[in-house]
């Protein structure tokens, strides 16, 4: 990337909290991660007004679908309620499925690099439990191609995640028990991790390797074919900000130079599941279309898999994890057992995925996902992370994606 963009700071609400039952409202969801974001970053609402008169800043919204979940659209508008100092600042709503904040992030700092803004905002959010499970799963559907995929089916998402299940073992002709434990590593591994960071929604929750491997029970019933509540990420209120920032207004404020984002890459596969997997018959990969955009990120930074320290990925589901690791380049495809079974991915291992404990463990507010991957990523390469900290991060990559891995991103972030 030919000019740098900046991280200032970052942060995420607390996840574990349930927005609606405590009788707020999505301002004041917004103003708790606005104002937690600016302190982190040490800026203020008097710099935003300073930088919006001379047409320096902008602000970006990932949100899937407050349209459905509360009843509110033209959400760009709102942080204007959040405070004053937003009034005449540039705002929109970017949408993506659970990609929404990585394509405002994507929007962010493209306006960095072309030089139009010095300071970009970037708040993604989601409240979700305002609505039942299966009112919510009905409106998750639409993430997929809803006439053919989502309408009138009962939790959609997990059977399509099931699906991709199915699918990667039959490509890499996988015993089946041995793919199912290793989903069920993957899981325990997501709720440990959880365990260290204080703003994971199951943070309190108990997850044993032998309650994750045995499904179709009453504490791990099934929800879409080979899979179990334990393969879920959770439903879950929650935002996440991020202020990104140019070089030049690194050197105008006299700051140290902080972590930046080094790559990114971004690919749309086919809408409907079925002509992925069609799409992926002359492909090693069973997500053919989020390995490139893995290897897109890798080419515009300059590195490698070796050179990536810690990852935080889009584990909506195990199986969606488990077909991450290939992408990423931490084994071939097919080796992926291999790989959780040595230990690779754990807290402790050498290729370390979701300290915070993705999806599964930290949470899924799916328009905050992106950008809450985002700022642990952050928080990684400047040492910010605390008890979940993976020592000696330097670069980290996420991946994030939109619907049945329809919409890909990565970013890689780190420091010099």
């Amino acid at each position: 990337m030919e000019r740098k963009v900046y991280i200032l700071g970052g942060a995420q609400t607390d996840f574990e909290r349930n927005w609606t039952k405590e009788g707020k409202n999505m301002i004041a969801l917004l103003k708790e991660a606005v104002e937690d974001g600016f302190k982190d970053a040490g800026f203020t609402y008097d710099e935003l007004v300073s930088l919006n008169n001379e047409n320096r800043v902008a602000a970006f919204v990932g949100n899937f679908i407050a349209e459905q979940y509360i009843s509110q659209g033209h959400l760009g508008a709102f942080l204007t309620e959040v405070n004053p100092a937003f009034y005449g600042v540039p705002s929109a709503r970017y949408e993506a499925a659970c990609a929404s904040s990585s394509v405002a992030l994507d929007a962010a700092i493209t306006k960095i690099e072309a030089g139009e803004y010095d300071v970009c905002i970037v708040v993604g959010w989601e409240i979700m439990k305002s609505v039942d499970s299966k009112k919510g799963g009905d409106i998750l559907g639409r993430a997929a191609y809803y006439e053919k995929e989502g309408k009138g089916v009962d939790l959609p998402f997990p059977k399509l995640f099931g699906r991709l299940a199915d699918a990667t073992i039959e490509k890499y002709g996988l015993d089946q028990e041995r793919y199912l434990n290793a989903l069920a590593k993957i899981s325990c591994i997501n709720y440990a991790n959880a365990k260290r960071n204080p703003l994971a929604q199951t943070r309190k929750w108990f997850m044993s390797y032998e309650e994750a491997s045995h499904r179709g029970t009453e504490s791990n019933p099934n929800v879409g074919g080979l899979l179990g509540v334990s393969d879920c990420s959770q439903v879950t209120d929650g935002a996440a900000i991020v202020i990104l920032c140019s070089e030049k207004y690194l050197k105008e404020k006299g700051l140290q130079e902080k972590a930046y984002v080094k790559g990114y890459g971004h690919r749309t596969a086919p809408l409907l599941f079925d002509k992925k997997i069609a799409d992926n018959a002359n492909s090693e990969y069973v997500l053919p279309w989020t390995r490139q955009a893995c290897l897109d990120a890798y080419k515009r930074a300059g590195l490698t898999v070796d050179d990536i320290d810690v990852f935080e990925t889009h584990d909506c589901f195990s199986s969606s994890e488990f077909a991450a690791i290939s992408a990423f380049g931490i084994c071939e495809p097919g080796k992926e057992c291999e790989a959780i079974e040595k230990g690779l991915i754990a807290f402790d291992g050498d290729k370390p995925i979701n300290p915070s404990g993705g999806l599964i463990g930290c949470g899924h507010p799916v328009g905050a996902s992106g950008a809450r991957m985002f700022v642990d990523l952050y928080k990684q390469v400047t040492g910010k992370a605390g008890k979940y900290q993976v020592k000696g991060a330097k670069n980290g990559l996420m991946l994030n994606i939109g619907g049945s891995a329809t919409t890909n991103y990565v970013f890689i972030i780190g420091r010099e």
